[in-house]
């Protein structure tokens, strides 16, 4: 059925950004007039404890422009082909929830790649990169169950940091080809999950460890 989200989709574990995603869209929502206070305090609620992007999606079903693509979850949002990156003298980053394509062409001219994986949205168990670095740095985040084992490059540096060996089932292998010159390639662990506002904003504070130890001989009533 068409705005069904596909059941592999549905599934996936949800990450901080996500669930920020969906309360921002919320947030928004209850502005536009959409949700009364009780619904929008029983959603952002389900949103911060929402552990896969059934549940995050479930949530925004009935709100117009869902936004993030975990939440449009239709089948239609294919990957494209090919894809091309080129920066010179700049920077340029892929996060969060971009569709993966089959192919990325990424040249960079003394400027800067980031491709992090670690929510990316993939359609096919493998990916073509093929590199163009002329002292500049391509660099991929991946995590675990992402794993780049096929790098040949001409030249240059490549660190690979990452995990050898896949600490959960492989979501997608990496392929790379192409030439550094004067320039470098860092393959690494994304760093840890960034903590929301409203996460922070709702968090339980910290109980106070003295409070609740026993008392000492010296603090004993006699």
């Amino acid at each position: 059925m068409p705005g069904e989200m596909v059941p592999e989709r549905r599934e996936l574990r949800a990450s901080h950004e996500e669930r920020d995603q969906a309360v921002e869209r919320l947030t928004v929502a209850a502005g536009e007039g959409r949700l009364t206070p009780d619904e929008l305090d029983e959603r952002l609620e389900a949103a911060l404890t929402a552990r896969t992007h059934g549940e995050l999606a479930a949530l925004l079903a009935d709100l117009p422009d869902a936004g993030p693509v975990w939440a449009a979850g239709v089948a239609a949002a294919a990957p494209e082909d090919v894809s091309r990156i080129a920066v010179d003298g700049a920077s340029t980053k892929r996060d969060g929830s971009w569709v993966v394509p089959r192919r990325l062409e990424v040249e960079s001219r003394s400027g800067s790649v980031v491709l992090d994986f670690t929510q990316a949205v993939t359609a096919a168990p493998t990916l073509e990169i093929e590199v163009a670095v002329r002292s500049g740095s391509v660099t991929l985040l991946v995590p675990p169950d992402v794993v780049a084992d096929d790098v040949a490059v001409r030249d240059g540096s490549v660190r690979h940091q990452a995990r050898p060996e896949p600490v959960a089932p492989v979501r997608m292998r990496i392929r790379m080809t192409g030439e550094v010159h004067g320039g470098s390639i860092a393959i690494r662990p994304p760093g840890p999950p960034r903590r929301g506002f409203w996460q922070w904003l709702l968090r339980r504070p910290r109980q106070v460890a003295a409070l609740s130890r026993p008392p000492g001989p010296r603090e004993t009533s006699g």
